[in-house]
């Protein structure tokens, strides 16, 4: 394959309002980025960038409508040490204004993962994966 390699380097939301989702993620302790402005809001998330922008001008700029109902065949993944450390992710995901969507329990793959979703119905797994450990920066490592 020529050119560079793939990476995800940024993920961007569609969302209904940039500055109250911005507030949520904040409020899970992420920190904006300098280069945020009022239609855009961006993270660091250790390598990868979360960008939050309104969904109807994202939309339009993908070429697609801007409504859908459902499952959207994506979730964004937060693993975890260990257990207790999903259940205080999860709590605090509820507590900063998401929803609890599934509480966690132990999965068929041998690890432990519930869901909630942000104020836009982005669906977030919080998980505990034995088979995959974190690094120290909290990445993982496959």
């Amino acid at each position: 394959m020529a050119g560079n390699p793939i990476h995800i380097t940024l993920v961007t939301l569609g969302v209904a309002d940039v500055q109250a989702s911005a507030a949520f993620y904040e409020t899970l302790g992420l920190k904006r980025a300098p280069a945020s402005q009022e239609a855009v809001a961006f993270f660091d998330m250790g390598g990868v960038a979360l960008g939050l922008f309104g969904r109807e001008p994202l939309a339009e700029d993908a070429g697609v409508p801007p409504h859908g109902e459902g499952f959207r065949a994506v979730t964004l993944a937060w693993n975890q040490p260990d257990e207790d450390a999903v259940d205080d992710a999860l709590a605090r995901a509820v507590k900063a204004g998401g929803q609890l969507v599934k509480a966690a329990e132990k999965v068929f793959w041998g690890g432990y993962s519930g869901y909630f979703s942000d104020p836009d119905g982005h669906l977030w797994e919080v998980a505990y994966n034995p088979y995959s450990p974190l690094r120290e920066d909290g990445s993982m490592e496959l």
